[in-house]
């Protein structure tokens, strides 16, 4: 023998005995090559047999790699192994494999049996018992050669993935055939005796084999050992009942039936591969047929390393525990590498002993590459654990059910579905009577079961911050962990907290003792390499789970899951996909609400969708498989929708602005908001992705980039986002740059000059609108006004007013020879305020006036709301005192209607100054603080806030001191 797979897996090529390859996967491409000598074995047949499912980047290369190898082991023997399309071959002779010699040996005895059995029928029925034609003898000692060829476990040493195990089983079947056939010609020739050795060590190594039981019991009885036989039958007998809840069937009941009659010269003809279970012997008189108690118990491995989900064990326990109050089934749901299956699986380990009439559990294998497992074979275990013979069981799926119901009518049954694909795989498989209790979990929401069985939802989730780290705790050990918080707590984070992700990171670590775990989440931090990261050997990681989500996508959904790859969000809407589709809204629809079923998206709101980062990872894999061609439509198509949007939204604010050109791809839809506020609360959702898009679009497709840019500004100023605003615009200005847009790069420097204003970096903001400027002329119309005026309030607020005044002049001059009132409306809004800080109050107040009688019907624009906080200012400096105040308040009700929080603070401060001077102390602190309290909420007008806390504080000594 040459090659050994009956037990190690062991390679012979000279005379010193047999050595085993090195490395476990060598040793599995062998086996695999031996199995199937002079048949081409395709590669991916190897990549499934080493990794199962999840192949690695670099699978083909280790593949050459092992094939190189045994080429060089096997140089010098009878065996080739030759390179074939579309894999491997190996050629030599088959008596020089074990596992070939036995499947040889094992078919000839068959063959000799057969040929016994057609001749003993040909005797006009003279049963020849006795072999005398030594047919038996023959079979007999082919079957003892090949049974001695197995050492051990079939392939114990190759890596345990699904089709090793496989032809492992294939292997063991083949055995316990041969095993069955020499046994029984054993105990036909009358020497079971020589058999009982055999068939005890092969009961202890599995007890559940009912036929090889059932041998042995015979065996022994024959063998004049009856108390044996019968300690025998009664072990196998508890063994079916603790691990499978069944009782015994046919053969072991005749077996039983033989010994308790005291027949022990019988010679039952040896069994065959194939044949059906003999029916059960009659009992012996005055001896019933044994009781058909089963009480299932086939719940999964308990979990090991499980934490957390108290608040989710609680839902459990009222829902469907032992001490429930009512009989709805609980469906459990969520994203993949949630837990589910764990959370349910120790749960019902915790409260098992509450369902005394047992367990049923069933892997419904939703989403399992090889289909879903069949309700009708599930219907069958679960009667059969139930104790049903297989005689009495129904052939079809609805006579299944009803039996079902009724055997699990009136139990304390504990039902455990897992991994259920849709409502109509479960229904049967619901228990009848409200004392049992089940349990469903699903990637899909299963809105079905809600609707016609009234299932209570639970719907799982990340795990909380503290058990996440508690997860890592158990697993990397405390001190550990406790020795990098910051990494543990940033590691939890990269992976969503997800406890599939956490477990695959933890292996990781586990498999590397000497790495830190800041080393690891180094590694995390590349978004490109993350997913691969979160993998071990072997082991399914989140990648693997999220491809199988997707497989059971439609075409519609698995498009829009690849394509919001291009939103760089957290958060989408419901029109920005249905842009990204390029269709309706109503297209889109069922793609959101089947991804939302499947836990891909989160709804957060109405017609908003959140996802994780590690889904956006892998979304991101997916359009990266597709040509070119699609990220780039998805990113236009996306640029184009938030372009219409924001210039829809940013009319309310700066009316008149350009559209820049025509839309590739214009939207089917845009949003619809109510009014200045509506818009605002609108972009204020949007605006991370809308600077996210900037700045990715900014290198690869510039000229959206800039006009969305500028789109947005108004906007931006209008939500008083002034950090984010001047990101975005520098990313904008770079993209003009970068597209050699003269008019847009000027359009951006002026209006970063405002952001800049709005930051309080004055020196900066003089810079950029001075290089607005020399960046055009007059004849360039409103980008060269827009130069003006900013250069005119920026010099202005560093103390220059002689030129800001200028400056702001000319542009009025120019604003009004184009004939655009709103065009005008700007230039004189900003004179307006140049004139107040020059201490001309009068024209101030002449040009503030005259600007917002250019806009009379577009009362939310910032340029009207800024003319009228001008107006009070100059008022209050012109003296009137009721005018004033009723201009004041006129302001901040203007501001608030509008949304606009900084310009609502300033009027607030403004006011209150205005009441102090008047003297009225406790009304001027109550605005001063509300004004505090609008720029401590937002992080973006943090900045005046430290200003405004000292005048609020002066105030209050000032009150104080007033009072004492």
């Amino acid at each position: 023998m040459r090659i050994r797979l009956l037990g190690p897996v062991e390679l012979r090529t000279g005379a010193d005995g047999f050595t085993t390859p090195p490395g476990a996967q060598r040793r599995a491409v062998l086996a695999l090559l031996a199995l199937r000598l002079e048949r081409v074995v395709p590669v991916d047949d190897f990549y499934e047999l080493l990794w199962g499912e999840w192949p690695p980047a670099s699978a083909r290369a280790a593949l050459q790699g092992h094939v190189a190898v045994l080429r060089k082991a096997l140089a010098g023997s009878p065996f080739v192994l030759h390179t074939r399309s579309p894999g491997y071959l190996l050629t030599g002779p088959a008596d020089e494999v074990d596992a070939l010699r036995f499947e040889a040996l094992a078919g000839l005895a068959a063959e000799h049996a057969a040929r016994r059995d057609r001749g003993a029928g040909k005797a006009n029925g003279e049963d020849d018992t006795d072999g005398t034609d030594g047919t038996d003898d023959l079979a007999i000692g082919l079957l003892e050669q090949a049974l001695r060829l197995w050492r051990g476990r079939a392939l114990a040493d190759l890596p345990d993935t699904a089709p090793r195990r496989a032809v492992v089983d294939q292997l063991v079947q083949a055995r316990t055939r041969a095993l069955i056939t020499w046994a029984g010609l054993r105990l036909r020739q009358g020497s079971g005796a020589a058999a009982v050795p055999v068939l005890e060590q092969t009961v202890r190594a599995d007890g559940l084999r009912e036929e090889v039981v059932a041998l042995l019991v015979r065996c022994l009885h024959q063998a004049g050992r009856p108390a044996d036989a019968l300690a025998a039958y009664h072990r196998a007998r508890g063994l079916l009942d603790r691990d499978l809840g069944i009782p015994p069937g046919p053969a072991l009941q005749a077996a039983l039936a033989e010994v308790l009659a005291g027949d022990g010269d019988s010679r039952p003809a040896p069994p065959r591969s194939g044949a059906a279970r003999p029916a059960p012997a009659a009992p012996a008189p005055g001896r019933p047929d044994p009781p058909a108690r089963a009480t299932p118990r086939q719940l999964p491995r308990r979990p090991v390393d499980f934490v957390g989900r108290t608040a989710e064990w609680e839902w459990l326990d009222r829902v469907c525990g032992p001490d429930r109050t009512e009989g709805r089934p609980a469906l459990v749901v969520g994203p993949a590498g949630a837990g589910k299956s764990a959370t349910v699986a120790a749960w019902a380990h915790r409260v098992a002993t509450g369902f005394p009439d047992g367990r049923l559990f069933a892997d419904l294998r939703g989403f399992d590459p090889a289909g879903p497992a069949d309700p009708t074979e599930l219907l069958g275990r679960f009667l059969h654990a139930l104790g049903v013979p297989a005689s009495d069981v129904p052939a079809d799926r609805a006579g299944r059910a009803a039996l079902y119901r009724a055997r699990t009518h009136g139990r304390r049954l504990l039902v455990v579905l897992d991994n259920a694909l849709d409502a109509g795989q479960v229904t049967d498989l619901l228990p009848g009577g409200a004392l049992c209790a089940t349990v469903v979990t699903s990637r899909g929401s299963l809105e079905d079961l809600l609707v016609t069985e009234g299932a209570a939802l639970l719907r799982l989730g990340a795990l909380p911050d503290s058990d996440a780290l508690r997860l890592l705790e158990r697993s990397l050990t405390p001190a550990r962990v406790q020795a990098e918080p910051a990494a543990a707590a940033r590691l939890a984070e990269l992976c969503d907290r997800l406890p599939l992700a956490l477990r695959t990171a933890v292996a990781r670590l586990a498999a590397r003792p000497d790495w830190a775990i800041a080393d690891l989440v180094a590694e995390l931090a590349d978004e490109r390499t993350r997913l691969a990261a979160l993998e071990a050997d072997g082991v399914p990681g989140m990648s693997d789970a999220l491809e199988l989500t997707h497989r059971h996508l439609s075409p519609s959904a698995a498009l829009l899951f690849t394509l919001l790859a291009a939103h760089p969000g957290r958060e989408v809407d419901a029109l920005a996909c249905a842009a990204l589709l390029g269709g309706e809204p109503a297209a889109s629809r069922d793609a959101l609400g089947e991804l939302t079923a499947h836990h891909v998206l989160t709804e957060t709101a109405p017609g908003r969708y959140g996802r994780s980062e590690l889904v956006r990872l892998f979304g991101s894999q997916l359009l990266a498989e597709h040509p070119d061609g699609l990220q780039r439509l998805g990113t236009e198509r996306l640029l184009d929708y938030y372009l219409e949007a924001v210039r829809r939204f940013g009319e309310h604010l700066e009316p008149g602005q350009d559209g820049y050109g025509e839309r590739a791809h214009p939207p089917a839809a845009l949003p619809q908001a109510v009014g200045a506020r509506g818009g605002l609360d609108w972009f204020r959702a949007e605006e991370s992705a809308i600077r996210a898009l900037v700045t990715t679009a900014a290198g690869t497709d510039p000229p959206r980039a800039w006009r969305l840019a500028m789109s947005a500004s108004a906007l931006y100023y209008g939500s008083s986002r002034f950090s984010d605003w001047l990101e975005c615009l520098r990313a904008g200005e770079h993209a003009a740059e970068a597209c050699g847009d003269r008019i847009g790069t000027a359009l951006l420097r002026g209006v970063l000059a405002n952001a800049l204003l709005g930051l309080e970096r004055r020196q900066e903001a003089a810079e950029a609108a001075r290089k607005a400027l020399a960046g055009t002329s007059p004849g360039d119309g409103y980008p060269h006004i827009r130069a003006l005026v900013s250069l005119a309030m920026a010099v202005a607020m560093l103390g220059n007013t002689a030129e800001a005044t200028r400056l702001a002049a000319t542009a009025s001059a120019l604003a009004g020879e184009c004939g655009d009132p709103r065009q005008l409306s700007y230039a004189l809004g900003y004179q307006a305020g140049v004139s107040l800080l020059a201490g001309d109050p009068e024209s101030a107040l002449r040009q503030a006036r005259e600007a917002r009688d250019l806009l009379p019907d577009h009362p939310a624009a910032t340029i009207h709301l800024w003319s009228m906080l001008t107006e009070a200012h100059a008022m209050q400096t012109l003296g009137g005192h009721e005018a004033v105040e009723l201009a004041w308040h006129r302001v901040l009700a203007a501001c608030e209607e509008a949304g606009q929080l900084h310009m609502r603070a300033i009027a607030e401060q403004s006011f209150a100054a205005f009441l102090l001077a008047r003297g009225r102390e406790p009304e001027a602190v109550g605005r001063l603080r509300s004004a505090l309290d609008r720029f401590r909420s937002h992080a973006h007008l943090a900045g005046s806030a430290s200003e405004l806390t000292t005048v609020v504080e002066e105030s209050l000594n000032l009150r104080t001191g007033q009072r004492s």
